[in-house]
């Protein structure tokens, strides 16, 4: 079930609806930005999936508030019931790897996350007569995630097309990944040039009690050697 945590009542121009996928983290919040400048009318959607720390969640409704998105919705979808990930079972979440072994799929992964979020998110569209969905996949600096593909994507929004109500009668639903052929500090550079306050995003695969970073996690190092590559100070606590 999907609850309504954040409903905005902003007497903007933007008419035209989009779902925008939104993790609490770097990527998925400049996605954001980057959609309200095109004018878009952005519903964020988070999910409560059984992920082991609620920092993302607490850090996607003060960004989904911050950034004045027209609703916020968190949908609770507990697929870390099977476990099988390092960010939803007791499986110890990798630490200290280096950057050139990145590409090979690490525990971290949870099993068809985006597929499943896709899919949710395509239905919550339609009932918004949306036809734009947004998300912040990125086949450059990435963890290995299959499900961060443009193979992935573009065959995701072939299917979309095919098997909703939107999609047959005629209205071409799209899958906008700005962010997919960029470096991170190259999505830290476009953040900062619109504006996102990236000291709300929380990135860390393992953070703190307190919700410090760890800053040894493939996502935090990521993170780090993004901002130092964009030449921009980093805003992130960590532990």
């Amino acid at each position: 079930m999907a609850q309504n945590s954040l409903q905005n009542s902003s007497n903007n121009s933007r008419n035209t609806n989009a779902v925008i996928l939104l993790s609490g983290g770097l990527d998925s919040t400049t996605v954001l930005a980057i959609a309200q400048e095109k004018g878009y009318r952005c519903h964020t959607l988070s999910f409560d999936y059984g992920q082991r720390h609620r920092n993302e969640l607490d850090a996607c409704t003060q960004i989904a508030n911050t950034m004045n998105a027209a609703s916020h919705r968190i949908f609770n979808l507990d697929i870390g019931a099977f476990g099988g990930s390092a960010l939803t079972a007791d499986i110890e979440v990798p630490k200290d790897r280096d950057e050139s072994v990145m590409t090979e799929i690490p525990i971290t992964y949870v099993p068809a996350r985006n597929l499943v979020f896709l899919s949710i998110a395509l239905a919550y569209a339609e009932t918004l007569n949306a036809i734009d969905l947004f998300i912040g996949v990125n086949a450059i600096d990435y963890s290995g995630y299959p499900d961060c593909r443009p193979e992935f994507i573009q065959s995701f929004a072939q299917t979309a097309n095919l098997a909703t109500k939107l999609g047959v009668e005629g209205s071409e639903i799209e899958i906008h990944t700005p962010l997919l052929k960029l470096t991170k500090a190259q999505i830290i550079q476009e953040g900062n040039r619109l504006g996102v306050d990236y000291s709300q995003t929380h990135s860390c695969y393992d953070p703190s009690q307190a919700g410090g970073a760890c800053g040894r996690c493939d996502s935090c190092k990521l993170r780090k050697a993004g901002f130092e590559r964009a030449n921009i100070p980093d805003p992130t606590l960590y532990a």
